[in-house]
């Protein structure tokens, strides 16, 4: 779902048509909408406050006027490579655990007792 800050990608027609920020996100007077605001990121800038309910946040697609659009949060690379090093590390770790904790360290004080 898009909360305050994601940056969002408005399908129009199915299609990509233009990025938007979330601005801000208030309760409607209707209970279970919306009103959100969108910084739109096109030349000039540009704010819309469009009211939707939850699952047109989550990505439902939805018309305005006969047109359909849809919202699709954009996740930045960067941070879908930190998630993925996360994950890789948290299985890493659930690993050792399962093969007995970390490996096995021998000290050499003691083989040079033997």
């Amino acid at each position: 779902m898009a909360t305050t800050n994601d940056i969002v990608l408005i399908h129009v027609d199915d299609k990509p048509g233009f990025y938007a920020r979330v601005e801000e996100i208030v309760p409607d007077v209707k209970p279970g909408w919306w009103q959100v605001k969108l910084l739109v990121l096109t030349f000039p800038l540009q704010v819309f406050t469009w009211i939707l309910d939850e699952f047109q946040l989550e990505g439902a697609p939805f018309t305005m006027g006969g047109t359909p659009l849809r919202l699709e949060e954009v996740v930045s690379p960067v941070e879908l490579e930190r998630v993925e090093k996360e994950k890789e590390e948290k299985e890493r770790k659930v690993k050792m655990r399962q093969e007995g904790g970390a490996p096995k360290v021998i000290s050499l004080q003691d083989r040079r007792k033997k």
